[in-house]
């Protein structure tokens, strides 16, 4: 089934990111955080209030979400740190890849036990360097898994014992078995496959129901796949870039989505104005209450 997007979305403010990503929604201020990777900024969307704020950041931060005590834990190019999104402050904790320069971190977020997950990308999209990396609350950092050029998602399944991880460049959803107690993975299998019409799988979302939502970069749109890995409905934008989602509000009943302009032709964005902007729309399910980094 497909659902257009003039009948489902609803343009959230005026942004024009240039890699809109990494959306999460904080309980505590019921705001809505993403970032633009490449523009190095942090939005915020309140809708309670239909505030939109947009923070400067000294260098790319790919991913956040809220801590327990207040402000943002962030992955950026430089490792993890904390981050206060009044003024885009940051302060470092730890790189675990300081050896690869080339290398960034991408997408990220918090297990059941209030780990902080993400993953690394070579920049350039040329090397299998990416892994994905576990931040405790004590400011311990484990490698989790890698090998991977681009390390996207993740997600858990609502019991936390599943980790789902978009190996983007192979067009691959995957399932790791995961032990947040430890923390640590056993040996994945195959989600799904994405097919070279609907594009490159990114970032991931998971609803009440288990079932996967995924962001197609270069798909126009985002999919959603029963437990068992099944598609079960495809939501078309007008965009062709969609980067990440994420389930917000007060019930968890709004899906928030990112998208990009980096990398269009002139043409394309001519085709596709509201690339970089951020969507929402009311999907039926309810999804994932946001969980809190512990440290």
């Amino acid at each position: 089934m497909i659902s257009k997007c003039n009948d489902m979305f609803k343009l959230v403010g005026k942004s024009k990111a240039i890699l809109g990503e990494g959306p999460v929604w904080d309980e505590n201020s019921d705001t809505l955080y993403w970032v633009d990777i490449k523009g190095r900024a942090l939005h915020a969307h309140t809708p309670g209030s239909n505030v939109d704020r947009c923070v400067n950041l000294p260098i790319e931060v790919s991913a956040v979400a809220p801590r327990i005590g207040g402000g943002l834990i962030a992955a950026t190019r430089n490792g993890f740190a904390f981050l206060d999104p009044q003024d885009g402050r940051l302060d470092q904790i730890e790189d675990p890849e300081a050896e690869f320069p080339d290398n960034r971190f991408n997408d990220g977020t918090v297990d059941n036990l209030g780990n902080f997950i993400a993953g690394t990308m070579h920049d350039l999209e040329r090397e299998n360097t990416g892994s994905v990396y576990c931040l405790d609350s004590e400011g311990a950092v484990k490698p989790l898994f890698g090998g991977y050029i681009v390390c996207n998602g993740p997600a858990f399944s609502p019991d936390g014992c599943t980790l789902y991880f978009s190996n983007s460049s192979e067009r691959e959803i995957l399932a790791f078995p995961y032990d947040a107690g430890i923390p640590d993975v056993g040996k994945p299998r195959l989600f799904t496959k994405i097919t070279e019409a609907h594009g490159y799988p990114d970032g991931l979302a998971v609803d009440l129901d288990g079932c996967v939502w995924c962001a197609h970069w270069d798909g126009g749109g985002v999919s959603r796949f029963s437990p068992q890995g099944e598609f079960l409905q495809f939501f078309a934008l007008p965009i062709p870039r969609v980067t990440s989602c994420a389930f917000g509000g007060s019930d968890y009943e709004q899906l928030y989505i990112t998208t990009a302009s980096w990398g269009l032709s002139s043409v394309q964005q001519q085709e596709s104005p509201l690339s970089g902007s951020l969507f929402v729309v009311t999907p039926g399910v309810k999804g994932m209450p946001s969980r809190a980094f512990l440290g």
